[in-house]
This record gives C-alpha cells, structure tokens and sequence, in this order.
C-alpha cells in the first residue's frame, strides 16, 4: 500500500491468479506454510497478503472478502500473532515461528530482566505492568491501556510508539480489534486494537522455548529460512524488515 497523488494505492493480483488468495482459510493456511507474513507491500517483492490478494476488496467490509477484517478475525482465532512485527508495521507470525522472533527479538530477555538491566525506558514498563505476573492473561482496549500506563495530556507521551517497540520486542501483540461498550452495556464506535502479551495466547513455556538458543542463532534460522522461502529476498532487505 503507498500514496500517490493523495490516494492510497494498493498492489495486489486478480481473483483468478494462481497466486491469488481468496479465503481467510487461504490466508491462514499460507501463513502457516510460509511461517511469518507482513500485511502490506514492502521492499521484497511478493513477501506481503496485500500482494496476494485482490485490491478491490480491501476495506469492503465483506469478513469473506476483505483482508482487513481478516486480520482481526486472526488475531481473534490466536492460531497466528499479529502485531506490528516487521520494521514497526504490521503482519502475521505463525505459532511455529514465534519462540524464535521471541528469543532473537527479545535477546534471551523477559520484560522484567529486560528492565532491571536498564534495558528498557521506564515508559515501557508502565504499559508491560498491566500485562505481567497477575496480569499476564490481560486482554486491554488500547484507549484502556493509554489510561492505565499514565499516557496522555498530563502525562507520559508517545504511547503508541512505546506499543510499537513492544511489538517489535515480541512482548506485546493485537489480541483482537472490538467495539467499545458503554454502561448500558452496548456496543458503539469504531472497532478498537485490544492488546495483550504473547504468553496470554501461548503460554510463558512456549513463547520462551527457544531461550535456550543463542539469539543470534535465532537470527541465522530467519535468515536462512528467508532465503529459502524468497530468494530473490538480498540480506540488506531481509535485515530491514525482520531485524
């Protein structure tokens, strides 16, 4: 997806097209196939679902035919991560994937350790307080979270960037996208991003299976798999996007 002349372009193929994905189904099982996704266009060629699919039925609002809605049913199955995992914008990560993201992203570290080695800002854990120990099944609106962590006019800023880097860190992901409830107890508004940590959908033993591996053998296991997968992909390219 880029803009030209004002206008959001989308790059995709015909219905017909070998390559076409229709389904989420499809979606899922590719995803699966391939091991980790990025939702939009980016600078390797064919490595994105915007790419697979057809551009006419983006933002349809058709769950069966829009890939924008099959994102948040996705995230919702919590058969796949999704969260802005590659260079701080968002994609797919299936789960076998993940513990390995997880110890190369994470350098072998839990948020706790992270922070205790002056590792992360103080703004960060505002946010990883509400997803750990007693919290760590927490599913939080981004709006709650923001509140919660002390973001906002009076307080701290930048709170969707510190999300991001959560994200990009493996701790954090998008665990849904739902509408906001009121007292009466009904639905209103847009759909919201709900968040939550990576143990939430897994659990704590599996997210960190691959601890016991050197992080940048973690590193070296992406790389060679891109390779394998897309190798038209150069090194450059593959460190922007995944590292």
């Amino acid at each position: 997806m880029e803009k030209e002349s004002g206008k959001w372009i989308m790059y995709g193929v015909a219905w017909d097209d070998p390559e076409c994905i229709h389904t989420i189904d499809e979606a899922i099982e590719y995803i699966n196939e391939i091991g980790f996704l990025p939702l939009f266009r980016n600078d390797i060629p064919g490595f994105s679902l915007e790419e697979r699919t057809v551009p006419e039925y983006w933002w349809c609002e058709n769950v069966d035919r829009d890939p924008w809605m099959w994102r948040a049913v996705i995230a919702r199955r919590h058969d796949i991560v999704y969260g802005k995992f590659f260079n701080k914008k968002a994609g797919f990560i299936s789960r076998k994937w993940l513990p390995v993201f997880a110890n190369y992203r994470r350098d072998g570290y839990d948020f706790e350790a992270l922070y205790e080695d002056g590792k992360a800002p103080n703004k960060n854990k505002k946010i990883m307080d509400h997803f750990m120990e007693e919290h760590v099944d927490a599913e939080l609106y981004s709006n709650e979270l923001k509140k919660m962590a002390g973001y906002g006019k009076d307080g701290e800023k930048g709170f969707d960037g510190a999300v991001t880097n959560l994200m990009m860190q493996m701790y954090l992901c998008n665990c849904d996208f739902r509408k906001r409830v009121n007292k009466k107890g009904l639905e209103y508004g847009w759909d919201v991003a709900v968040y939550s940590s990576l143990e939430h959908i897994y659990g704590y033993d599996y997210v960190t299976s691959c601890y016991k591996d050197d992080p940048q053998e973690s590193w070296n296991m992406i790389i060679r798999h891109m390779h394998d997968i897309y190798p038209i992909a150069t090194d450059m390219q593959i460190k922007k996007l995944l590292k």
